[in-house]
């Protein structure tokens, strides 16, 4: 019998390797890891990498098996959804995954200059009414800015045509060079062991006939950025409820 949500938050509150700073408390409740996390959760120096808006925590743990050299956080604010990934690497006794349960907004008062080396996308919600609310705006990358080290990577994987296009042409009107682009993944010979990590969500709209889009590239830590001007064809099957696959919340 699945757990119910009240016994999932009850678990996630006493797993070590989760930390639940929602934005609610966010204010009032003392954050003393910022610019620590290797020294003090993961006992070494290897490089970090979070997945924000990680859902059920699939990329965060399938990740960490992967590349047991590096450390992997994710990032939700949806408890109910982390416990998955959070439980299932507690039982296999992964010592380089960790959660941090916030919202987005804040990413940045919980990681110091230059502590984080890449930021996973794993399907986020593409926000088409709102630029700033797309996790790939100007608004997000500058905060991204303020943690991630000079040139850090960013991968986004997502099945909506909309985001991949509104970040593809962020790229291109800030002048920023794309390292991997395709607007069908699994076509693409590109889908090595990494990117075929599939997520619970990913698994859905394959099954539907939606193309999987990818873009990987680098992030200065200088310069200025701006919005494309550019009409983007909205997504036409929100009928599929993407609401209630986003594992991001935003505030209002």
């Amino acid at each position: 019998m699945s757990k119910g949500k009240l016994q999932k938050f009850a678990d996630m509150a006493r797993y070590p390797h989760v930390f639940e700073y929602p934005y609610s408390v966010a204010d009032n409740v003392p954050f003393d890891m910022k610019g620590r996390w290797g020294e003090s959760f993961f006992k070494n120096t290897r490089p970090i990498v979070l997945e924000l808006g990680c859902g059920r925590g699939e990329y965060t743990v399938g990740l960490g098996r992967l590349f047991p050299e590096k450390n992997f956080i994710g990032v939700d604010i949806k408890g109910a959804r982390m416990w998955s990934g959070a439980t299932e690497s507690l039982q296999a006794g992964m010592k380089n995954v960790a959660f941090l349960r916030t919202n987005i907004e804040i990413i940045d008062r919980f990681f110091a200059p230059g502590e984080v080396s890449e930021l996973w996308l794993t399907f986020s919600d593409p926000q088409m009414k709102k630029a700033t609310k797309r996790l790939t705006s100007t608004y997000f990358l500058e905060r991204y800015r303020r943690f991630l080290t000079d040139g850090g990577l960013i991968h986004v994987k997502t099945d909506s045509n909309f985001l991949f296009t509104y970040t593809r042409c962020l790229l291109e009107a800030n002048r920023l060079p794309a390292e991997v682009v395709t607007d069908n993944l699994y076509h693409s010979g590109l889908a090595d062991e990494i990117l075929g990590i599939r997520t619970y969500y990913e698994q859905q709209w394959l099954a539907r006939g939606i193309s999987i889009k990818y873009i990987r590239f680098r992030l200065p830590r200088e310069g200025s950025l701006v919005e494309p001007d550019v009409e983007i064809p909205l997504d036409d099957y929100r009928s599929y409820g993407r609401d209630k696959r986003s594992g991001l919340e935003v505030s209002k």
